[in-house]
């Protein structure tokens, strides 16, 4: 199949500043655009690109005196395979002692995955006793979806995974938080990741168009995608960044005072001629 992605964002700012963004593909899927993902800037600001820590691509851009605000556009094709995220019931839970090196940074606690909080105590009383490997992961997603409601209103870009266990309510994000930190206290590796996520294979939900965030684990080996907010298997993810939690990986970072415009995001299912389906 074929998804349709892309993005038109745009920041006010007060002076001269650097932005930071990370709004292409993630390159593990560079291979499956149709053509490339290239992000126009207005005012024909160059962008330095560069990979993160944790792989991603990443721009920034210099806004020069008298520029007031700086516009952010992309649109590309993207191949996917069309089936849902993977289930496999058999994959198993690593002792920490045989996970590879390069996993253990996500056990850890991060700016917003408070492993060594209330929550710490909490997860092994919840979880302790159920299945070790897929089955307690499926069980973290069952308890964050029931325990938490989704609601755009309530959005807030600095609640924690303790803050949103608290309050009950949260936005993507915070599913994908707490959930992370719960598997985190659990003692297995999590990454937050943010991308593309349409309404394929789903009846239309009555919510403006956004970027998504849901969680990879380490179990059997590799890692496996999970999604607390919506907690059942989806067709058609497109990664963009992964992080140890979102405040890896903005989508955009102004290093002075700004303000967002506009903010409009693509991905629906196409046709090989590009005509929505």
């Amino acid at each position: 199949m074929h998804i349709k992605i892309g993005f038109d964002i745009e920041l006010a700012i007060m002076s001269p500043m650097a932005i930071l963004y990370l709004l292409h593909v993630h390159p593990s899927r560079r291979g499956d655009l149709l053509f490339a993902d290239a992000v126009n800037i207005d005012h024909q600001l160059v962008a330095d690109e560069y990979l993160d820590g944790f792989g991603n691509l990443c721009g920034r851009v210099n806004a020069f005196a008298g520029v007031s605000q700086v516009r952010f556009q992309s649109e590309t094709v993207v191949r996917d395979s069309g089936l849902p995220d993977e289930v496999n019931w058999q994959a198993w839970q690593h002792d920490p002692t045989d996970l590879p090196p390069e996993t253990l940074q996500f056990l850890l606690p991060s700016r917003y995955c408070e492993v060594d909080s209330e929550l710490l105590n909490f997860a092994w009383m919840q979880f302790g006793n159920t299945l070790k490997g897929w089955a307690r992961v499926q069980a973290i997603c069952d308890f964050v979806h029931g325990h938490l409601r989704f609601d755009y209103s309530a959005a807030r870009a600095t609640r924690t995974a303790l803050e949103g266990y608290r309050e009950r309510t949260g936005v993507c994000r915070d599913f994908t938080h707490l959930a992370v930190t719960l598997c985190r206290c659990m003692n297995i590796p999590a990454r937050y990741c943010t991308g593309y996520l349409g309404d394929i294979g789903i009846p239309p939900v009555p919510y403006p168009m956004d970027f998504s965030a849901w969680f990879e684990v380490f179990l059997g080996g590799r890692w496996y995608t999970f999604d607390a907010r919506h907690n059942v298997p989806r067709i058609g993810r497109v990664l963009m960044a992964r992080g140890r939690d979102a405040g890896d990986v903005p989508l955009t970072m102004a290093f002075g005072q700004n303000s967002l415009m506009k903010f409009n995001v693509t991905t629906f299912e196409v046709d090989s001629y590009g005509n929505a389906m």
